[in-house]
């Protein structure tokens, strides 16, 4: 087993479980697992926790010393660093959104420049820090002059900012990921996101209506994808720099096309056939955002709170981007993209089979 630890936050999160157990699993790396809190506010410490290789460090990176009880010897021991640890919540309000995911990214950058052998850094980030600009994204800086749909947007942008402006001395490499929607290409789905969530209130009839372009491209990743990505890039003999774990637009479908395929499969159903519920039609952008603000003015009521909780994305929906992944593709042995509607569909599928998660994967 090599000497160094491999530091990992938010260890106990989706993306950080994953590529906790992608380490485990394909190198013999000793790992640090950092969590807000090992077993509060419903989480639980990861599986992973009990393997011999493995340290669980206790650390709230909201608070202003959150790696006081890492000591010398363990900080020279740690040689990489992946960041994963985020709210990720398209509803964040400002607050939240700079302590966690703005606050608590210094607060990682801060403890890898106190780490002597560090080889590599990892700051997991997001493709829509490019926020509401159209046209080529690049793997490069973005410079947030074109507003972003809502402030988790906005925080990983600046988080991302701090990096390049502060920081850019470090060994690191921005990892700015794509849609998660499946664990695999079989479309299994171990946690729900917005996207999950949208195809419920589809599959309920709750929402007839979908902001966006009928050709505004969607760009989708498998967590299986992104954790090898994320393993092969934080390799030391990798170029530092910025790089999109997504595929390109010919290899993703539109928002029409993405909405037809899960009618079809949802129509598969008796339950929803029985229901004879109609497929959403796309809206414009002024009058999805007026019909939220009706709908807001008014009390409760489940097509309100439907539409409330799309609104967050709803912009994003109308910004038809060229995403670029070049340096990835060029950086990864073992870069492949699926059939974008044979993901769709199966992740669908596993949706309406586990109904949402009430039923367990096996089932």
């Amino acid at each position: 087993m090599p000497d160094g630890y491999a530091l990992i936050t938010g260890a106990n999160g989706y993306v950080g479980g994953l590529l906790a157990r992608r380490y485990l699993d394909s190198t013999d790396r000793a790992l640090v697992l950092c969590v807000r809190d090992a077993l509060g506010a419903g989480s639980e410490p990861p599986a992973q926790a009990t393997a011999d290789r493995v340290r669980l460090l206790v650390a709230d990176l909201t608070t202003p010393a959150p790696f006081a009880c890492v000591d010398r010897q363990l900080r020279d021991r740690i040689v990489e660093i992946v960041h994963c640890a985020a709210l990720t919540r398209f509803d964040l309000e400002a607050g939240p959104a700079q302590a966690v995911n703005v606050h608590g990214t210094e607060q990682v950058l801060r403890l890898a420049t106190e780490c002597p052998n560090l080889e590599s850094l990892g700051l997991v980030s997001t493709i829509y820090t490019s926020g509401l600009h159209a046209g080529p994204i690049l793997e490069q800086a973005h410079d947030g002059t074109a507003g972003f749909a809502n402030l988790y947007e906005w925080s990983k942008w600046a988080a991302e900012e701090l990096f390049l402006s502060r920081y850019a001395g470090l060994p690191a490499r921005v990892l700015r990921l794509a849609t998660v929607i499946a664990d695999d290409d079989t479309g299994t789905v171990t946690q729900l996101n917005a996207f999950h969530t949208t195809l419920k209130l589809f599959f309920h009839g709750l929402l007839s209506l979908i902001p966006g372009r009928p050709t505004t491209p969607l760009y989708f990743v498998t967590g299986d994808f992104v954790t090898r990505a994320v393993l092969e890039l934080m390799d030391p003999r990798q170029l530092n720099g910025i790089y999109h774990v997504s595929h390109g637009r010919a290899d993703s479908l539109t928002l029409d096309h993405a909405i037809s395929v899960a009618f079809e499969v949802f129509g598969s159903v008796e339950e929803f056939r029985r229901k004879r519920i109609l497929r959403p039609l796309t809206v414009d952008q002024e009058s999805f955002e007026l019909l939220v603000a009706g709908m807001t003015s008014l009390s409760g009521g489940l097509v309100g709170r439907a539409l409330r909780s799309v609104a967050p994305f709803a912009r994003q929906l109308y910004v038809t981007k060229e995403l670029d992944n070049t340096q990835l593709r060029a950086s990864i042995r073992t870069y492949s993209a699926p059939d974008p509607e044979v993901l769709v569909r199966r992740t669908c599928e596993s949706l309406v089979r586990t109904r949402w998660g009430k039923h367990s994967v096996a089932a």
